[in-house]
């Protein structure tokens, strides 16, 4: 099945007109993409939308670009796309951060083992890097929010979706979510006016932000001095997204609210923090209004100490994960392998190795991977295990492709997985070539957006790598301590990317604890490698970082005196020019945890 990539200006040509001038950078468009294949048109904005090709509101594309061909059938892909349905959600959307082309790239990874091209990805950052960027950011996101978040009406059908599941997306409109059952979400939409029109109403959306902010304005539709801030107040709601509610009435038409609020003039503001009144005024102000509701905003959520420090490394999302790509001599790893090489299944995912490296990847045609699971479910655990690693080192290999590792990480139970892990339940006794091969493919399995969410949600996943990774930190080998790092970097940055998203962690308090502190342990010990001590202060910053600042995340590092202890690490010659000892060691580990 073939498979394009459309690409969209949203700036109809303004960006290569006017962008060096204004920024110091030319940038020749606003990127909008979707993947088109299968006569569907894919694209993020109001959730994960399909559309017959070239009908989108956003007109016709500047370019097509033919991305290759996908072998995948189309009920493992319908399942790839319902799972990323949990990730690109309609809050979660951000023009800069979280947009339609980080959506296309992870799809297209899944597709055909390639992602689009990089200087469409890269232009948020090459934007924001300018002191123009940064300040517009804010005025941007507000006007393209309605082209790339419009309400699309009716999906197109995907081929063979099946029945009642995600193909058929869901879609806001008036702050309530309708489904294709009819059915209707009790959880407003973020980010933008409720207008209620009775006391019902209005209390409901009280109740809706009892745990955070809301905003009440009394108005009425002869009130021409309201009339000065309602953009104001639309802009306020856009700027606050979940974090407060933002509530209109018209008192000439809800009698019992302005009979139980004694509200007399408009326009008149009330504002609500936690569930009580926390203060009120009169007048069209655009200027008072802004600072009232900001503040109120501040209040409910007081910005933690930590992003008043400078750490340049940290108070951004990690959008790269380390793998391990490197491909040993795969003749010699087929002898190592023994009788095993002759199998099939295994000459065919030694061949796809081979492939991938001379080759694009979307050209390279996968493996029966319900053959490979089934040989390595049935035949791995009777090889011996001095020659194991051989074979895991091969599916190290093939997890590098985000077709395999997506395939795997929809496997019922990760049967297959757990049985290459298998040895991990005694570290200390497993070969040391074992060991770092299992670490690099924990790595690897990242490659799959699908992966690191299943790796949280399943025990024994997140159990064996937890395992892995707090064994091995403090390992005679540098090389085993390098990739237990890097292993304890990519959970550490999966778990930061939710906190810095406002969303609550995705590790439990009580895994964080134990990484940590092997992580401190690791980093009190370790005189002799900056790569591994690198990996170290990376994970346990991005753990530390707006960590809870009374909870045992913390206390632990207090009570480990890790300041002092990084402090030291200055000292030794071969660890002393690592950067994140300043950064780490004494921003956020000095003045952070004071």
């Amino acid at each position: 099945m073939d498979v394009e990539l459309y690409v969209y200006d949203l700036s109809k040509g303004l960006a290569r007109q006017y962008s060096l001038a204004l920024t110091g950078v030319q940038i020749d468009a606003i990127y909008h993409t979707s993947l088109v294949f299968g006569g569907v048109e894919y694209f993020f904005g109001q959730g994960i939308q399909r559309k017959v090709p070239g009908t989108t509101h956003h007109g016709q594309p500047m370019e097509k670009l033919h991305m290759g061909k996908t072998e995948l059938p189309n009920d493992v892909i319908q399942e790839y796309l319902d799972s990323l349905a949990k990730v690109y959600t309609p809050e979660s959307y951000d023009l800069f951060l979280h947009n339609c082309n980080n959506f296309t790239h992870d799809l297209s990874m899944f597709l055909l083992g390639k992602g689009i091209p990089e200087h469409i990805r890269s232009l948020p950052q090459t934007f924001l890097s300018t002191p123009f960027g940064q300040m517009m950011k804010p005025q941007i996101e507000a006007a393209l929010r309605g082209v790339t978040q419009a309400d699309i009406g009716q999906d197109a059908q995907a081929p063979n979706a099946r029945p009642g599941g995600s193909s058929t997306q869901h879609t806001a409109g008036n702050g309530t979510g309708s489904s294709s059952s009819g059915s209707h979400s009790s959880a407003p939409r973020a980010g933008y006016v409720r207008n209620v029109s009775n006391l019902q109403q209005l209390e409901e959306q009280l109740a809706a932000a009892s745990n955070s902010c809301a905003v009440i304005f009394f108005t009425s539709s002869t009130c021409a001095p309201c009339k000065i801030v309602y953009p104001t107040y639309d802009e306020l709601a856009e700027e606050a997204g979940d974090k407060a509610v933002l509530i209109k009435v018209d008192l000439n038409y809800a009698y019992d609210v302005s009979a139980k609020y004694g509200v007399r003039a408009t326009p008149t503001f009330m504002t609500f923090l936690k569930g009580q009144k926390e203060n009120e005024w009169s007048g069209a102000n655009p200027a008072q209004l802004r600072g009232n509701v900001r503040m109120l905003i501040q209040m409910a959520f007081p910005p933690h100490p930590h992003t008043q420090l400078r750490l340049p490394s940290l108070q951004r999302k990690i959008i790269s994960y380390v793998t391990y790509n490197k491909v040993p001599p795969l003749d010699k790893l087929k002898h190592k392998i023994g009788e095993h090489a002759n199998d099939p299944t295994i000459q065919s995912v030694v061949e796809f190795a081979k492939s991938r490296g001379l080759s694009a990847p979307a050209e390279t045609p996968i493996p029966n991977l319900d053959s490979l699971a089934s040989f390595l479910q049935s035949t791995y655990p009777t090889v011996p295990i001095d020659i194991r690693f051989a074979l895991v080192d091969l599916i190290r290999l093939a997890f590098l492709d985000p077709r395999v590792s997506g395939f795997f990480a929809q496997e019922p139970d990760h049967k297959t997985l757990l049985t290459l892990f298998s040895a991990s339940d005694d570290l200390t006794s497993a070969p040391y070539n074992l060991r770092i091969v299992m670490l690099q493919l924990a790595c690897n399995l990242f490659s799959s957006t699908l992966y690191p969410e299943q790796i949280i949600s399943n025990q024994r996943l997140r159990e064996t790598c937890i395992k892995l990774i707090t064994g091995s930190l403090l390992d005679e080998h540098t090389n085993l301590r390098v990739v237990a790092a890097s292993l304890a970097f990519n959970l550490a940055a999966f778990n930061h990317n939710e906190r810095f998203d406002t969303r609550p962690d995705k590790l439990t308090e009580s895994d964080q604890v134990e990484l940590v502190a092997s992580l401190l342990e690791a980093i009190g010990k370790e005189e002799e490698c900056v790569e591994a001590l690198h990996g170290m202060l990376f994970a346990l910053g991005l753990f530390v970082y707006a960590a809870p600042m009374d909870g045992a995340v913390i206390d632990i590092c207090k009570a480990m005196g890790i300041a002092d202890t990084v402090k030291e690490k200055s000292k030794v010659e071969v660890l002393k020019g690592e950067p994140l000892l300043k950064e780490v060691g004494e921003v956020l580990l000095g003045k952070g945890l004071a």
